[in-house]
């Protein structure tokens, strides 16, 4: 298939063009700031393109990249009939603890503001193409983190505190944090299977497991030899930091077996 990728040098669109070519397909690609391919020569455009950013606070920022870039992008391909694949994101439950998609959403930053703003209107303006929304939980993998710095999951963060100071640290209570893990190669993959899928809608992607924060940092204390700090968790995430996450992959799991 000919496939437009969003975001391709970030963690997830960079994982998501190795597989795509591997799989066959013929890949062009798209980061902000470039000129925007046309997109009525593909069959998909995969929209992974975003900042990233849950602590980022420019909200106009994160609007235009975030909302008004992927409605103009939708729009696109609502008018030359081209599928379109979404990438929103489990912040929009916020601090709810009903994770099924038609749960009442509480976004808590722009970013999450912004996914469901962006969910919204592609819900709220149908095409006579396929849109498929995916609601990411928290994606983790073994390359590609580097640049994200206190936004890179904690499986990088703490392998990389373990490997090079011998110290993982931990907010306070993390015994208390769970959340739902789900690896990379996960991710890509139900993309790809999606692309032959003929459905339309929104379905959350994570595992339907929790693991808590002290968890993950234990099993990486035991790969590389550390201990563990605990430190105060910052005043400005307070409010909006969620503490469990898991999705319900009822929806998910039921299209998949109709393929």
């Amino acid at each position: 298939m000919r496939v437009l990728l969003t975001g391709h040098k970030g963690f997830i669109g960079s994982h998501m063009l190795t597989a795509l070519e591997a799989d066959g397909h013929c890949v062009s690609t798209y980061e902000w700031g470039e000129l925007l391919p046309s997109v009525m020569e593909q069959d998909w455009v995969i929209h992974m393109g975003a900042i990233s950013s849950t602590t980022e606070r420019d909200v106009d920022k994160v609007l235009k990249q975030n909302y008004d870039f992927t409605r103009q992008l939708y729009n696109a391909c609502k008018t030359y009939g081209v599928n379109f694949q979404f990438s929103s994101s489990a912040s929009v439950y916020g601090l709810g603890t009903d994770f099924k998609e038609d749960a009442t959403v509480d976004p808590r930053t722009p970013y999450a503001f912004s996914k469901y703003l962006a969910e919204r209107y592609i819900r709220e303006h149908p095409m006579g193409a396929t849109t498929q929304i995916f609601r990411y939980f928290n994606v983790y993998g073994p390359e590609g983190e580097e640049h994200k710095g206190d936004q890179a999951s904690p499986y990088y963060k703490f392998t990389q505190q373990a490997k090079t100071t011998g110290t993982i640290k931990l907010f306070d209570n993390s015994r208390n944090y769970h959340r739902d893990f789900i690896h990379v190669s996960e991710v890509v993959k139900t993309h790809i299977k999606f692309l032959y899928v003929k459905s339309s809608g929104l379905w959350n992607l994570g595992t339907g497991k929790t693991k808590s924060f002290l968890d993950v940092a234990t099993e990486i204390g035991i790969q590389y030899p550390s201990v563990v700090e605990q430190i105060a968790m910052p005043k400005e995430l307070e409010q909006s930091y969620q503490k469990y996450t898991c999705a319900d992959l009822t929806k998910l799991n039921s299209t998949l077996r109709e393929c």
